[in-house]
């Protein structure tokens, strides 16, 4: 891919002079367009606004909407005004993206066009402490919810190719929540990341970020979170038939195999509509859930038995603790095979 087939994007709020010396050393070291989104910040940054258009194009929102909706609104501007193949890469405003790395991403889209570039950190010697847990945290929820394993899911220094704007346009969210997002669909359609290693950078003890950490992880975590308020409303119906049933009729069979049909049933209809908002075809999907309930249900049933006969006589907490373990089965399998989007890249890009 070409040099001058690469445009940053800098989504800005409240930027600092450090943007400018972003741009200045974009601009001195490579032939890259630049794009930078001013993300509603004040009137006193007008005059770092002004600055920056003289070396970059920059785009306006009246208010703040988030740096998902920033980095959309580049990739709109660049779809529109930029003729394929080119590359992508984002680029923070804060300083904490040296263009060297800049550089590797673009050599790295450049041998990987299909690829999500991710600017992996380090996170070696003197880093925040809320910068360590909390990428730490959101690895674990990340391996735990796509199945793959990524050395940092925070890094807002990432590359694509055109073929895959269309695609992170369609990518839900407007604030931090967009990042993770991209990369949970991105596991979920089967595209594949690229790590590349970065210096690990932070300014001021990292104090410039707008991150708020309980009010956007919340929006990070937010799929998870309705699959799991799913999971254990379909658990508590599943639950209370299966324990009211055994009390009548003191059959695991009757009672597991009865509750699983009707709470399957809710499960399927709180997923599809609520939690993937999944629009495909209603019995092609309700025939690849009914399916996996089907194992899944098998496989319960299977270790209740050997479970209540080996290890624990009691069949009220056996079933507890089973449902705990085949729900990580279940939301991995849903994801990325019952209820997956289909996206396809037009070849032409």
């Amino acid at each position: 891919m070409a040099e001058n087939k690469i445009i940053i994007v800098i989504p800005a709020y409240e930027p600092d002079s450090k943007m400018l010396g972003v741009i200045d050393d974009i601009k001195a070291d490579t032939r890259h367009s630049i794009v930078v989104v001013n993300d509603g910040s004040g009137e006193d940054k007008k005059e770092i606004f002004s600055k920056a258009a003289e070396s970059a194009v920059v785009l306006e929102h009246e208010q703040n909407r988030g740096k998902g909706a920033a980095i959309k609104t580049a990739l709109k501007y660049i779809s529109e005004n930029f003729e394929s193949p080119y590359g992508v890469i984002v680029v923070d405003a804060d300083g904490q993206h040296k263009v060297s790395d800049a550089a590797r991403i673009a050599d790295a889209l450049a041998e990987n066009p299909d690829k999500l570039i991710m600017g992996c950190r380090r996170f070696t010697g003197d880093i925040p402490a809320r910068s360590k847990f909390g990428n730490s945290v959101t690895r674990a929820v990340f391996k735990f919810a796509a199945g793959v394993g990524l050395s940092d899911t925070q890094t807002g220094l990432r590359g694509f190719s055109s073929k895959l704007v269309p695609f992170m346009l369609e990518v839900k969210g407007d604030r931090y929540e967009y990042e993770m997002n991209m990369l949970l669909e991105c596991a979920r359609e089967g595209i594949e990341f690229f790590e590349v290693p970065i210096e690990t950078v932070y300014i001021d003890n990292n104090q410039s970020s707008h991150f708020h950490p309980i009010k956007d992880s919340v929006r990070i975590y937010r799929d998870i979170l309705k699959f799991s308020c799913s999971s254990l409303l379909s658990f508590l119906v599943d639950y209370t038939l299966y324990s009211l049933l055994f009390t009548f009729t003191h059959s695991l069979d009757i009672s597991n195999i009865t509750a699983r049909v009707f709470s399957s049933c809710f499960n399927f209809y709180m997923n599809k509509r609520f939690v993937f908002k999944n629009k495909d075809n209603l019995a092609k999907t309700a025939v690849k859930y009914f399916a996996l309930a089907a194992c899944i249900l098998a496989v319960n049933t299977l270790l209740l038995k050997l479970c209540t006969q080996t290890l624990i006589k009691n069949e009220y907490i056996a079933k507890i603790l089973i449902e705990m373990l085949l729900f990580m089965i279940s939301w991995a399998v849903q994801k990325s095979f019952v209820f997956k989007k289909k996206f396809k890249a037009d070849d032409k890009q």
